[in-house]
């Protein structure tokens, strides 16, 4: 394992092309070489691999998104006297969302001049795109909103439930949007006809989501183990339980991470315990078993072979997955 300690709390963990990548609150991103860039005038918000593979973009309370790779940073799109909340970024369509406020923004990384923005009713707290790149899932209080991400003028597909929802995502075959909810819960809607999908039970807050195995299972934190829901098949969770793997009844999973379409989950404890498991196989392989503050931050490689963490003091590491 390679450790570090930061002196400011990390937003999140990645992995580019190089290796491991920490977004900070001090405005820096840190690569796993020791490279670094200072690069928002104030803390890094959110964070999403840049399209290329090459570093990240990033956004800030400064209202500026910016692309950081090694020994270089360059400025892509500013909201002044705003925040940027949220940010994604499609490898397949070249194209970058970010909200600031009640607003979608949408550029092109390959073409400077493209830019999109698409107003809503409400302040947009998460952005996703599709697994192609071609329509955005924004959520909001009251639901959740789907944009053509290239067409200029254009009222979106509103997906509607009650509440506060904070985070959103789409599955990776496209056929569902799933979002985080301020009160405890997850939402879901099949995209094909609406249909909603309640997702509840949890005793605290998903701050974390992920799907692995090819899509076929949806992980999120929340509880005392990862919550896995079932996404096979055309009715995805419907009329189906949830399973749990990890389960520890003296902490919570704070942070869950993969990469699909291995069927690799790692989790990240409010403990500061990582482990990694199948949830097809047997048993949990605790990548950081010392016990210290809780993980804010989690990653797991491409390649499902390495993971990347961060705790809530700075303290942070990377390491590699062996499994017999």
């Amino acid at each position: 394992m390679t450790s570090f300690a930061f002196d400011a709390q990390i937003t999140s963990a990645h992995f580019d092309a190089s290796g491991a990548v920490f977004a900070l609150g001090d405005g820096s991103v840190r690569f796993e070489d020791g490279t670094f860039d200072a690069v928002h005038d104030g803390a890094i918000l959110c964070a999403a691999v840049h399209p290329s593979g090459a570093g990240l973009v990033t956004g800030g309370d400064d209202g500026r998104v910016i692309w950081s790779r090694k020994g270089e940073a360059g400025l892509l799109a500013e909201v002044r006297g705003r925040w940027i909340d949220a940010i994604d970024a499609s490898p397949d369509s070249k194209l970058i969302a970010f909200s600031a406020g009640k607003t979608l923004s949408v550029i092109d990384a390959t073409d400077a001049a493209f830019r999109r923005d698409f107003r809503h009713d409400q302040t947009v707290s998460g952005v996703a795109f599709d697994p192609k790149g071609r329509r955005i899932a924004t959520s909001t209080y009251g639901g959740a909103c789907l944009w053509f991400a290239r067409i200029a003028d254009q009222k979106p597909v509103k997906l509607t439930w009650a509440g506060s929802h904070t985070g959103v995502a789409f599955s990776p075959d496209g056929a569902f949007v799933v979002t985080t909810m301020q009160d405890a819960q997850l939402h879901g809607w099949r995209l094909k006809d609406a249909k909603n999908m309640r997702m509840g039970g949890y005793p605290s807050k998903i701050r974390s989501m992920t799907f692995l195995s090819k899509g076929a299972l949806l992980a999120t934190s929340g509880a005392q183990g990862a919550v896995l829901w079932p996404f096979a098949g055309s009715n995805g969770p419907m009329g189906r339980e949830a399973s749990e793997i990890g389960f520890d009844d003296s902490t919570l999973v704070t942070r869950v991470a993969s990469s699909n379409p291995h069927g690799r989950l790692a989790a990240g404890l409010a403990d500061g315990r990582v482990w990694v498991a199948d949830p097809a196989g047997q048993g949990l392989n605790f990548i950081k078993a010392e016990k210290g503050s809780p993980i804010v931050a989690l990653a797991l490689s491409p390649d499902a072979t390495r993971v990347a963490w961060a705790d809530e003091d700075g303290q942070a590491g990377v390491a590699s997955v062996a499994f017999d």
